[in-house]
């Protein structure tokens, strides 16, 4: 397990350095970010070279990025162009998207397991054909839609909730957004745990479990549902760096002020080190979630064993 735990954290490191790159090169081609700093009015000669000069824009783009990763591993993610370093952003963005990913996943674990369960063991049935057709409707449904809506008819017409999110940004009033937010990967955990759990009813450990008189509910917990999450994890381990850097849209109907709102702002003005900053940090939640996705396995099936 050791052995396999160290090669996967060295074959991160192309990985990381891969995808920053990339990302290095997309941000510097959206366009000058100077011109956004100065706004509608076109920036002076002279101070557009010292705003470059100051930002480090003015040197090669493979120099500016060597200068990044250099800072980068002593902790220095830049600085915006308010002036704010980009770790001050961080420190206040991303507790908040957190809080959002972890409600999130809560409801894709406890709603779309459960129903992935209940619909997989009465497969064929009507509670198994109307929560497919439910989840068809969620994942047809683009998600800006349907937060609008929840925000509409809960927040203004029958004012259950605040429509926006103060900033603090409390468990309880990122409820609904975390529904929003998890919408679409719910129904797709939930179609994915009925298919796993349809088709691993029929194997041979399952029916021998059976055989031997074991109480219904030791089999679908002990026997049935472990093998069947495997595929479930996978997706679920995946999606935390897709929620997270995916809230854009729901942060901004709920005026949630995360990783969302900051990303948004930072490519609405341009602002090279705050996007890249953000993405970093998002590229290693990424791997990290998968690193440990791969490690649960062994606890989920004892089959699979790491040399």
């Amino acid at each position: 397990m050791g052995r396999y735990v160290v090669r996967r954290l060295l074959q991160m490191i192309p990985v990381f350095i891969g995808a920053t790159l990339l990302i290095f090169l997309m941000v510097n081609v959206m366009g000058d970010p100077i011109a956004g700093l100065c706004g509608d009015r076109q920036c002076d000669p002279a101070t557009a070279a010292q705003l470059r000069a100051e930002f480090g824009l003015d040197k090669p783009v493979w120099q500016q990025y060597l200068t990044y990763m250099g800072n980068l591993f002593t902790g220095d993610f830049g600085t915006a162009f308010n002036g704010q370093p980009v770790t001050e952003l961080m420190a206040s963005a991303f507790p908040v998207t957190i809080r959002l990913t972890i409600v999130a996943i809560l409801f894709e674990i406890v709603i779309g397991i459960t129903l992935g369960v209940i619909t997989g063991l009465k497969r064929g049935r009507p509670v198994d054909s109307g929560v497919l057709l439910l989840t068809l409707v969620v994942i047809s449904v683009p998600t800006f839609v349907t937060g609008l809506l929840l925000q509409l008819l809960l927040g203004v017409e029958w004012g259950w909730i605040k429509p926006s999110v103060s900033p603090a940004a409390t468990f309880g009033e990122l409820i609904v957004p975390g529904l929003v937010l998890a919408s679409v990967s719910l129904a797709y955990v939930t179609r994915l745990t009925r298919t796993s759990i349809a088709e691993n009813r029929r194997s041979d450990y399952v029916r021998t479990a059976v055989a031997k008189g074991l109480p219904r509910h030791r089999v679908v917990t002990r026997h049935l549902l472990r093998n069947s999450l495997i595929p479930v994890v996978t997706f679920i381990g995946t999606d935390i760096g897709a929620l997270m850097g995916g809230a854009i849209v729901t942060e901004r109907i709920f005026n949630i002020h995360g990783v969302g709102y900051q990303l948004y702002q930072g490519i609405l003005r341009q602002n090279t080190q705050t996007v890249v900053g953000f993405v970093t940090v998002l590229v290693l939640v990424f791997l990290v979630a998968n690193l440990l996705v791969d490690l649960l396995y062994a606890v989920l099936d004892p089959r699979i064993r790491y040399a």
